[in-house]
Formats: C-alpha cells, structure tokens, sequence
C-alpha cells in the first residue's frame, strides 16, 4: 500500500462514507510517536524464517515455561503456589503480559492491549484466590460472590457512543429509535435471558467462565455450526441499531463480524456475563493500564524465575526429557534440558519450533485477527458535543472500536491524559488482514487515527502531543462457525509427551479469565506428572 495516496488509505481503512466528513489537508506537523512492534516483530519472524543455533552445553531444570503472557505467568504462578521453585519462564519479548501488556509515561499507564475484565462469579473460584491475594477482592457478600474493591470497579460514566455529530450515553443507539427498534432490543435481552438460565442434565450452564464448564449438550454446540447472522435472522432481528450493537460485541471481542463469528461465541459474550436471567451483566474491573494491572501484580510473584529477551528457537521432547535450544539477547545460546515444558505461546507458533514426529495439522484450525492498537498522549480533552467524555468511547459510523481513557479510573478528569485507539482490521482472509495491516507504517497510521478520531473531535490533532502504535499480527484467536466444539481444538490442549500446552487461544476465545484458565490447568498437569500434587 506504500504507493496508495493518503486519501486511498484512509478510504481503504476507515470507508467512503467517513471520506465524507473528514478533511484531507495533510497537518503540517504530525506528533512524536513511533511503532513499538518492531523488536518483537524481527524476532518472532526470524523464528518463523527457521532460526537454527547450537547450544554447546545443556542447562538442568525441571519446568520450562515458554511465553510470559498471562497463561505462562499463572502457570508459574501456580508452580510457586504449590511449594515447586525449579522452574523457568522464557520470554521473547523485552516485556511480559503479551496483548494484556501496558505502557506508561509520564503521568499515568495505558493498555497496549486488553483492558477490563467482568467481576467473576462465586463459581470461578481459582481466579477470585488470586484477586483476593492481590486486593481487588475484599471478601464475599452473603451469597458467597465475591466483592471487588470500589477503586477497581469501572466508575461512570462507563460508555458513550457517538452518532452523527453528538455523542450519546451508553453502547445502544437509542436515540430517535423506532418502536419496531426498543421492541428487537427488548427481544433480544429474552433470548439472552433463555440462556442464561438454561441448564442441562447435569446442572451446568450454557455458556460458562471458564468456557470448559460450559454445557456441550447437542442443543448448545450446534449453535456453533452457524454464524451469529444467521442465527438471529432466523430468530427475525432485522433492526439495524441492534444488528450494529451484536456486531460490536463480536468486533470488540473477536475481531470478527456477524457474517463470520460462531452463533455460540456471539452468544457467549453476552449471557457469560450475566449471573441471572433480567439482571445486568456482570460489572468490569478496570485500570489505568488495563490488564496490565494484572500482569504486573503475576510477574511480582515469579520476576525471579523469568529470562527476558529470551526466544525458544527449538523444542525437542524426547521419553525422558525435553530439550529447549534459547537464543539470549539475540546473541547468547542457551541449551535447557527439562523434565516437564509447558508451551504458553499461541498455538501458530508450535509448528515453528516443537520437532515432534506427532501430526499436527490441527493446528491449521487455529486462526487469528490483526490489531492495530494506538496510544495518543494529549495535553488537554478535546471538544466533545453532547454526553460526557466516558471510559469506552465508540464511533457509531467506524470500523474502529473506538478508544478508552487511561486516567478515566484514576479520577484525573482535567487536564493531560490518554486515549487507547483499537483498530481490528477484518478481512475474510486472516493473512490478507495481517499484510493489510502491516503493509503501511507509522505515518500512515496515526493519519488513520487522527482522521477518524476528527469526526468526534475536531481539535484531536492540535491537542495530541505523541502517538505510539502497536501492531498485533496474531491478536486473538478467532471464534468462526465450527471452531469452539472442534475436535481440533480438543487435540490441541493434549500433552505430546513432556511438552504441556497453556495459552488463552487454546479455549477458542481471548479472555484473561480463559488464559488464566489454560495456564492453571497446564501448571497442574505438569505437577501431577512429577508427582508432586
């Protein structure tokens, strides 16, 4: 796309119809900012390029963790739980937390990824342990759900959306709607409410948190036979405001639309959240920095054990042990020998570097969307018209998601502060949205944003003093019409001798709560292997 004029990239990536509102004058000066992808990308491509290195010497210890994202760090977390210290964690990156990773500046964090996560149920008992151990739970109210911290809690205003010039409360686009429109929204709570309270033989609910609870009765995994479109035509919505507000959910999510999101995932994201049917979904934990909050308080507890800037070029399990070959600080080879290894990194990566004689065409199953996600440093709030500047602000009329506000939960409103731009670039062919993003760099991008930010704000470029951007080629793993009740996403989760698997991809959707999951589950295995529990 580097020879497209910057009026055909922003046609490409925000539509005609934005064109129409959008001045094209080039700013004379666009702020400070760079692209903060780069080391991670060289990296992992010389990985996929087939980096070879020759370790002189092999290492003992007993558990390798590759990947320092949420699954690994809480796979090393649980390790450490149970009294097991001969354990490592091997990160590529200079960073851990992978897409729930943050940043900082000056005055506040920001996310460079996930940012909230709904207050669990009394049922997800291994995740309220870990938020109890670190403050955000308090306690648990008489019905044993547990209390979350008031600090933590999403404070209001919550959500804003903006349509046609003025901004308005909350995600659903109430304003000026039909009675055909309020009667659809009303529906569709009823049919979210019907599943909420569904249960099957054994008791257990449709859609469940972890997923692995959920039900897999036939009348439940058959809704991941069809797309989310098709499931509410032949439930008759039709209204266009309730179509968008489904199809947000799925982009927000997913990266995916109605057309090419599973009816079962479509339907998760929003009865998972619900404790009962008629009630309100579940409140979101935030912060400033997202889930990096989180990320930091599980890198606290095994920061010691972790080697950064540190790539597992090739694992080689063998009957009585595994050998890890790591390429240090992009120089230094290192040979592990382990007893156990847990492989904490998105499963694309396996084909890369475990040599194995067992099959792996499974893994074709596994695809992921692209983001682009950017961070804007402004020295004052913008204009807005209409309702208050909120923590989720989403532009009706984009293909964006809009941006949160970093200083929203630290009660700084006045003054400096930063928005956190999401950007999922959906096309049909997970490749071709990988090259789409990454076919156009830093400049290119952040014209992108301003452009699209310009329509809701229109002094966003005078008032924007740095943009940073991150590109995320493998995002989140995608949800599509057949994946979640695959069998090949069962045969992914299975030990292949020595080597575990953990990582949020391998539950089908990209939740903290999922890797969270992965990686207590894989910790357990790989402790019940060397006899310890």
């Amino acid at each position: 796309m580097g020879e497209l004029t910057r009026r055909e990239i922003l046609k490409a990536f925000l539509g005609m119809a934005a064109l129409q509102t959008i001045s094209c004058d080039r700013k004379a000066t666009l702020p400070e900012g760079k692209l903060v992808d780069l080391t991670l990308l060289e990296q992992g491509h010389r990985i996929r390029d087939g980096l070879q290195i020759e370790p002189t010497k092999r290492q003992p210890v007993s558990v390798v963790i590759v990947g320092c994202g949420v699954a690994g760090l809480v796979a090393g977390w649980t390790l450490r739980q149970a009294g097991f210290e001969d354990f490592l964690l091997l990160e590529l990156d200079s960073t851990v937390g992978g897409t729930a990773r943050s940043g900082r500046n000056s005055f506040i964090s920001y996310p460079w990824g996930a940012h909230y996560v709904p207050v669990p149920r009394k049922e997800n008992a291994d995740l309220i342990e870990f938020l109890q151990q670190i403050g955000v739970v308090e306690g648990k109210d008489e019905t044993g759900e547990p209390i979350v911290a008031e600090q933590y809690l999403c404070r209001d205003p919550e959500e804003r959306v903006f349509y046609k010039g003025h901004w308005y409360e909350g995600l659903y686009l109430s304003v000026a709607a039909s009675q055909e429109d309020l009667a659809e929204w009303n529906r569709f709570h009823q049919e979210i409410d019907y599943w909420v309270e569904w249960r099957d033989a054994r008791g257990r609910r449709a859609f469940d948190i972890p997923l692995e609870n959920s039900s897999d009765d036939p009348e439940v995994t058959k809704l991941d036979r069809i797309s989310m479109r098709e499931y509410l035509a032949h439930k008759g919505f039709k209204s266009a405001r309730l179509l968008w507000y489904i199809e947000y959910g799925c982009r927000d999510d997913y990266g995916l639309k109605l057309d090419t999101t599973s009816a079962w995932a479509g339907l998760f994201y929003f009865a998972s959240r619900m404790k009962r049917a008629g009630e309100d979904a579940q409140q979101l934990m935030a912060w400033p920095a997202g889930n990096g909050y989180l990320v930091d308080r599980l890198y606290s507890k095994v920061s010691d054990k972790v080697w950064l800037n540190s790539a597992a070029v090739t694992i080689i399990p063998t009957e009585a042990y595994v050998d890890i070959d790591v390429l240090r600080d992009g120089r230094e080879a290192i040979g592990l020998r382990a007893q156990r290894a847990i492989f904490a990194a998105p499963q694309f990566l396996r084909k890369y570097v475990l040599r194995t004689p067992v099959e792996q065409r499974f893994l074709e199953a596994f695809e992921y969307g692209s983001w682009m996600v950017a961070n804007l440093t402004l020295r004052d709030r913008p204009y807005s018209l209409g309702f208050p500047l909120a923590w989720d602000n989403v532009l009706y009329e984009s293909p964006s998601l809009g941006y949160v506000v970093a200083t929203h939960q630290a009660l700084m409103d006045y003054g400096p502060t930063v928005f956190t731009y999401y950007y999922p670039v959906i096309e049909d062919n997970p490749r071709q949205a990988r090259q789409k993003m990454l076919s156009i760099g830093w400049q290119e991008w952040v014209e992108i944003v301003l452009a699209d930010l310009k329509r809701a704000h229109r002094n966003i470029a005078q008032l924007t003093e740095r943009i940073d951007v991150m590109r995320w080629g493998h995002a989140m793993i995608l949800p599509r019409p057949g994946f979640i009740w695959s069998k090949e996403r069962q045969l992914a989760k299975q030990p292949i001798g020595r080597v575990h698997f953990a990582a949020s991809d391998l539950s089908g959707v990209a939740l903290f709560e999922e890797a969270f999951y992965q990686g207590r589950r894989a910790a357990r295995e790989v402790l019940v292997a060397l006899g310890i529990v």
